[in-house]
């Protein structure tokens, strides 16, 4: 709390809102993302639909982000980013209104789909954040609001189950369209238009315009982070099975165990944003190898080992790794891009983040149903395998960049 405190006081008050909304509208969007395979299948007319609906209520936002991002992004460097925040969170709320009302599977994936497409609220709030920091501590700007996206997930996945407790289903998309729509109404009202100057765009200007050939790096920090998250998203579908497949465990210590995850990115961001803070590009990177070597000989221990507790104590350390890759990428690619650019080139990040987590998501449904879940961390460790490489080989040739300590 100290650190976290200290994070928004060296930031700002602006910054301090900006945490509070991403806190809460996530939060508010997560209170339902546990529950929807029971949802799912109360409303489905067969086990084929269940198998079908119960993947593409996940899948289906997470395309619609993917394939509206960029041109979101796009508008937020035209309108102005804080614009789209706003409208990304109408988006949410309308949305989560309309979900609370449908009455079958297919109207709620289509509206599912909707949600994803009219929202992309983290990217335009990353460009914001840029903007009102006046660029500095990129990667704890990131990390920071990683955080606040992570500890909202679990905090809405408690109380969406208590709500759930007491209530129906859709009293939980009720709740979480008003706090959205509460949310759009607080940053509309509250947030400051960023005058062109908040930046200055020349100095700016002059720490990227050595890499003529900037596009090149920025393709392959995304390959990297969509890489990094497509093995993440693999064990989303069947985590749960696993657990009571190989270790016969309880529901709470599966929520315990796979909330530990979260836990160990919230601990380990804000750490990783530190050891990062002011560093050369190769230093980053070279850590980024590191990380994702660590991810591969933690997944793989995940997979082979037959003691719960230490598959728990395997899976914080995992988030704890986790929390140096996303932020830290995200501030090299903001880093790398022009000003009047962030909101484009973040928006096409988070598509391909999005783009990522349905591909590690549907490779890690396929490989279980045709091969079994024993397959699953094997699949997991090869794509951490296949990171370390491009990471290995990004890194190389940051270190013979002529902008190298700039």
């Amino acid at each position: 709390m100290t650190n976290a405190s200290a994070a928004l006081r060296g930031f700002g008050p602006v910054f301090a809102l900006l945490f509070a909304l991403q806190f809460v509208s996530m939060g508010a969007m997560e209170m339902s993302g546990p529950f929807w395979p029971i949802h799912v299948k109360a409303l489905s007319p067969s086990d084929s639909v269940f198998g079908l609906a119960g993947i593409g209520v996940y899948v289906c936002p997470m395309l619609g982000v993917s394939l509206t991002s960029a041109f979101w992004g796009r508008m937020g460097d035209r309108h102005g980013n804080r614009l789209m925040m706003v409208r990304a969170l109408a988006g949410l709320a309308i949305t989560q209104l309309l979900i609370a009302f449908a009455q079958d599977v297919w109207t709620i994936l289509a509206l599912r789909f909707l949600q994803g497409a009219f929202a992309g609220y983290i990217a335009p709030a990353q460009a914001y954040g840029v903007q009102v920091t006046g660029g500095r501590d990129r990667a704890s700007l990131f990390a920071w609001l990683q955080v606040a996206t992570n500890v909202g997930s679990l905090g809405g996945a408690f109380l969406g189950g208590l709500i759930l407790d007491a209530l129906p289903f859709a009293a939980i998309n009720l709740t979480a369209g008003v706090i959205c729509a509460l949310c759009a109404a607080i940053a509309w009202t509250s947030l400051p238009v960023p005058p062109n100057s908040i930046i200055p765009v020349q100095s700016a200007t002059a720490k990227i315009t050595h890499a003529p050939s900037g596009s090149a790096p920025v393709a392959g920090l995304i390959v990297l982070m969509g890489m990094l998250l497509a093995s993440r998203m693999v064990l989303q579908v069947p985590f749960s099975l696993y657990m009571t497949q190989v270790f016969g465990a309880q529901h709470w210590v599966t929520g315990l165990s796979y909330g530990l995850l979260a836990l160990g990115f919230v601990v380990g961001a804000p750490l990783w944003a530190r050891l990062f803070e002011g560093r050369a590009k190769s230093y980053v990177l070279g850590w980024s190898v590191l990380i994702s070597a660590g991810c591969l000989a933690i997944t793989h221990l995940a997979g082979i080992t037959g003691s719960i507790a230490f598959f728990a104590m395997l899976y914080f350390v995992w988030g704890a790794l986790l929390g140096g890759t996303t932020p830290a990428l995200l501030s090299l690619i903001s880093a790398a891009t022009r000003n009047d650019r962030q909101g484009s080139v973040l928006g096409l990040a988070q598509s391909c983040q999005q783009g990522a987590s349905v591909v590690g998501i549907v490779a890690g449904v396929a490989v279980t149903q045709f091969i079994g879940l024993e397959a699953a961390f094997p699949l997991v460790s090869i794509l951490y395998a296949l990171s370390l490489l491009v990471a290995l080989g990004i890194w190389l040739k940051a270190r013979h960049s002529p902008d190298e300590g700039s």
